[in-house]
């Protein structure tokens, strides 16, 4: 099914209806500041296998990245963040980017790959911090794209849908997408590391 919600304004009905699918369970695809994404709970194991299935993935190889609302959220499912690393990702966020950060037990437990860490990403889009609001904590999150196979039907939630609507619970139209993916900075190690250029430069 596709919904059409506005990012000037969302629809806050809408916006908990969709809210109550991801947290049912649900999986859906929505609009970043970035490509669309398919989108689900991490504490939902049924939905995490399916996301990971229309990523032609198994859950365990998986790297899914987690969509917050602000840095307050972050801090819930991490370890304390080094001073330089809190001022950076605030500097940067919202938008492109996702930083890679120890992850603390909340977010661990779920893990079905024992990683300690986590991708994470403010993303500047309304549609998507409202949901995020609207459930009370981050949403497990993955690009439609294949690294390599940036097409045009990733850009246009209309072709979006077409391909995907009898796979996703739901396909938020929320116009067109950007076809360039997110910057990738690994803040694990106590320096910086940028692991991919995305569609912004990161700003120190």
């Amino acid at each position: 099914m596709l919904v059409k919600i506005y990012p000037e304004n969302p629809d806050q009905d809408l916006i908990r209806q969709v809210a109550d699918l991801i947290r049912n369970g649900g999986v859906v695809i929505l609009p970043t500041d970035s490509v669309y994404g398919f989108a689900c709970d991490y504490s939902k194991p049924k939905a995490v296998e399916r996301l990971a299935r229309l990523k032609n993935l198994k859950p365990e190889k998986a790297d899914f990245s987690f969509m917050f609302e602000n840095l307050s959220m972050v801090s819930d499912f991490t370890k304390p963040l080094e001073n330089s690393i809190f001022k950076l990702i605030k500097k940067n966020t919202p938008g492109p980017f996702t930083f890679i950060i120890e992850s603390n037990q909340k977010i661990q437990k779920f893990s079905k790959n024992n990683k300690k860490t986590l991708g994470v990403r403010i993303p500047d889009n309304e549609i998507v911090l409202a949901i995020v609001r609207e459930l009370g904590h981050p949403i497990l999150t993955s690009s439609v794209i294949d690294e390599d196979d940036i097409v045009e039907y990733t850009t246009d939630p209309s072709l979006i849908a077409e391909r995907f609507v009898n796979q996703v619970d739901v396909i938020i139209d929320g116009g067109f997408g950007k076809n360039e993916p997110t910057s990738i900075i690994d803040c694990t190690s106590g320096e910086t590391i940028i692991v991919r250029e995305g569609v912004l430069p990161l700003i120190y």
